[in-house]
């Protein structure tokens, strides 16, 4: 071995204890399964988030209380952020009518009795979407206009009495509101059974609840299932409202439906009172409801109290009971997986009674509401009951006045025969599903106008000009945590003692209880004072820094690509990445997203952490660290370069897609629409980021996709049209060379062919004249 090699003198100056650890670090302790360790800190750091996140909204708040008005205009732009986040962004259609809704066999009105009746109806919201379901329509001029909001399991008619599935007749509550005179329009809402939950067509059904299968898809293009739905009330309410002298406006739910008359009250001021049954509570539990109901951004600023907020100075009317329980989604069978766990208890009443006080400290204790006192709480005789009858009175006192009561009647009876609601139902979920699906050309343009002021003319200007993009891309996609003000504490240990490189495990402190794990691989043959390039290495999903540098076996998938790299006289650190684990990991991005954060917001500040320790080694050339993933890896290798540019180049492989495509398809087997990676979606991605787009922002830097042709990821077609983007984006660059794409016959996998070449070209290494691990 030529010269005399600079750790190994290091290391002969130490004491042989000392000699297991990487000179200038501490002795690694640490003992059992790192990357679960790495798991769990990340968890208790969001746990202890979630909790402190009730007190930090008051930062994004600034109520005005000198009067009512004075405080509308004051929590607007909360009211505003609430739509974006829910995704109630489309300008519905204007309801000029309800269109009832018959057949030769089935007529429109269905039934009736002396005080209403009752009419099948739909009414325009969206291009192509409805609402469909109910009209009661009372005989005489209505004192109030109600939208009655039944759990998603429940069938318009259960509320009404026409069909069973109440606990009792006082959750009729549809029919109670009609026999007071009022009118009451009950949508269908989507329901958490499977039975369309994928593309028979391809073979491919899941378990997911039809609320899941919208939301998926939904959440990746900026909306929501729960926003779709308060868009189909919002009409509703649009039809109630067409003309001046217009009867009062409320919305009354339970269940589900009492979480859309809460987000639909605190949306829209029209509605005078709201009441929520079966659902109001601390939110802190979320990430352990269904996913349906998670929403990016929500905790960080609302609770079940700031939307009550939103509701005040409006009469809000809650009703403590028994809510729909719900145990999971659908069982997985044969042919059908992939739903993401969550379920829905009761909540107790002490847990409602703080919310409802908290509420109340925020807004209706403090406005000056007269005699009115604005925020209600009312609890079943027993909370074996839902929708019970205390809270009808204070509603219908707050929407219409003092009135008489009159004496509750009998269900009015069905005159349709043999009625099936399913085929309303399916219409109701295809109507979501293909709007969603038909909003990925439209998303197209939104892209491309995020990006229509930068300036290509120069690689400089380009960076300069797309650096607003890349804070957003930061702040709004991925989310950004602060950064790390604690010491590295560098730990390490040898584990690895080979011919040509020693291999270190290497532990970092991030956070309180969030650390960064890997395997560092140095070369033997370093001379003093030489600097060489590194090149990071990342595993795919379940994987860890093992597979990626063991020195006995090439392993699968991998081929041991950071010991092949090593051999070539690379610096290599293997990362390990949180996404290990299954569901332990999948609940990180549960807990994450409703504090505006995601799995990657860690992995952007680990892999920050990393790359600044590994610029302080005396041996590394801080200008010369590369990025190459496979696979999860490939996401990482989008996403993170993509914002930190101490990485000098980025390789993706096995993951570079048509992403938005590949997320929300239902035309392609491996399509995330039908698989367990519940975790892959991101908020509003589509309209903002997709892979060419996070390609242009690792731009002017080299930036490679290797791809299998065989490799069941994606297919080449989508692939090719995404990257053609990348290709067109260097060229207007002016650097054609700095961008490449390698097809090779093979699978999922890494091939480290002409990825290598193009480490080799970009990182100038080995030197000119120089064989590999031969030096300078």
């Amino acid at each position: 071995m030529r010269g005399t090699l600079a750790l190994a003198a290091l290391t002969l100056l130490v004491p042989p204890a000392a000699a297991q650890t990487l000179p200038g670090t501490k002795p690694l302790t640490m003992k059992g399964d790192l990357a679960a360790q790495m798991v769990a800190g990340i968890d208790t750091y969001l746990t202890r988030a979630t909790s402190a996140a009730v007190e930090k909204r008051k930062d994004l708040w600034k109520p005005d209380f000198s009067s009512p008005a004075a405080y509308a205009k004051s929590v607007q732009s909360n009211r505003e952020r609430l739509r974006k986040i829910l995704g109630v962004i489309d300008v519905r259609l204007p309801v000029k009518e309800m269109e009832l809704v018959g057949t030769t066999d089935q007529p429109a009105l269905i039934a009736e009795t002396d005080r209403y009746k009752v009419y099948s109806v739909r009414w325009p919201v969206l291009s192509g979407v409805d609402g469909e379901g109910l009209l009661l329509e009372p005989r005489g001029k209505p004192i109030a206009n109600v939208v009655a909001l039944p759990d998603a399991d429940w069938a318009p008619e259960v509320i009404v009495g026409l069909a069973p599935g109440a606990p009792g007749p006082e959750s009729q509550f549809a029919r109670r509101l009609a026999e007071q005179g009022c009118r009451v329009i009950v949508p269908v809402l989507i329901d958490r059974k499977d039975t369309w939950s994928g593309n028979p067509k391809l073979g491919r059904m899941t378990n997911q609840p039809h609320r899941e299968f919208v939301y998926r898809m939904a959440f990746e293009m900026g909306r929501h299932v729960i926003g779709y739905e308060v868009q189909r009330v919002l009409a509703a309410v649009d039809w109630c409202t067409r003309d001046k002298g217009h009867a009062p406006v409320g919305v009354y739910g339970h269940g589900e439906g009492g979480l859309l008359a809460l987000y639909s009250a605190a949306l829209d001021p029209r509605i005078q009172v709201a009441g929520v049954s079966g659902y109001f509570g601390k939110r802190e539990g979320l990430w352990q409801e269904p996913i349906y109901r998670n929403v990016w951004n929500l905790l960080r600023e609302f609770g079940d109290a700031e939307l009550a907020a939103l509701v005040a100075p409006r009469t809000l009317i809650v009703e403590h009971c028994r809510a729909p329980e719900v145990s999971g989604p659908p069982p997985a069978r044969a042919g059908r997986g992939g739903a993401a766990p969550g379920r829905i208890a009761s909540v107790s009443a002490a847990d409602v009674a703080a919310e409802v006080e908290r509420a109340r400290k925020l807004a209706y204790g403090r406005l000056p509401l007269g005699k009115s006192e604005g925020l209600f709480l009312v609890s079943s005789p027993s909370e074996k009951l839902g929708a019970g009858t205390l809270w009808r009175d204070r509603f219908l006192t707050a929407l219409a006045g003092e009135r008489e009561s009159h004496v509750e009647g009998k269900p009015p009876v069905d005159r349709r025969k043999g009625f099936d609601p399913a085929p309303r139902q399916r219409r109701q979920f295809e109507q979501l599903v293909n709007y969603t699906q038909g909003l990925q050309p439209d998303a197209a343009v939104r892209r491309e106008e995020l990006f229509a002021k930068t300036d290509r003319s120069t690689p400089e200007k380009w960076q300069a000009s797309s650096q607003p993009q890349r804070d957003y891309f930061w702040d709004e996609v991925i989310g950004k945590l602060p950064a790390s003000t604690m010491p590295m504490n560098v730990r390490t240990r040898l584990v690895y003692t080979e011919a040509k490189w020693k291999g270190y495990e290497v532990v970092l402190d991030l956070y309180d209880d969030v650390f960064c794990y890997g395997i560092l691989l140095v070369p033997n043959d370093l001379k003093p004072g030489e600097r060489r390039p590194v090149v990071v290495c990342q595993h795919g999903l379940e994987g860890r820094p093992t597979d990626i540098v063991n020195p006995k076996e090439r392993t699968r998938y991998y081929n041991s690509f950071g010991a092949q790299l090593a051999d070539q006289g690379y610096i290599v650190f293997a990362p390990q990445n949180p996404y290990i684990g299954q569901d332990r990991f999948r609940v990180l991005q549960r807990k994450a997203n409703p504090l505006k954060l995601s799995i990657y917001s860690f992995i952007v500040r680990q892999h920050e952490r990393i790359l600044e320790w590994l610029s302080t080694l005396p041996f590394v050339d801080a200008s010369r660290i590369a990025y190459y993933g496979l696979s999860y890896g490939g996401k990482v290798a989008m996403r993170i370069p993509a914002l930190l540019g101490r990485y000098c180049l980025s390789i993706c492989s096995g993951d570079f897609n048509e992403w938005i495509w590949k997320n929300i398809t239902l035309y392609f087997r491996a399509s995330y629409m039908f698989t367990g990676e519940y975790e892959m979606y991101e908020f509003d991605l589509g309209n903002t980021f997709n892979y060419a787009e996070m390609a242009y922002l690792i731009s002017p830097r080299p930036f490679m996709v290797e791809r299998g042709h065989d490799d069941g990821v994606g297919i080449d077609e989508e692939v090719a049209y995404e990257f053609a983007k990348v290709r067109r984006h260097y060229s207007r660059l002016r650097l054609p060379e700095r961008t490449e794409i390698e097809f090779f016959a093979g699978g999922h996998e890494i091939h480290g062919r002409g990825t290598f070449a193009f480490l080799a070209r970009h990182l100038r290494w080995p030197p000119r004249g120089a064989g590999p691990g031969k030096g300078q």
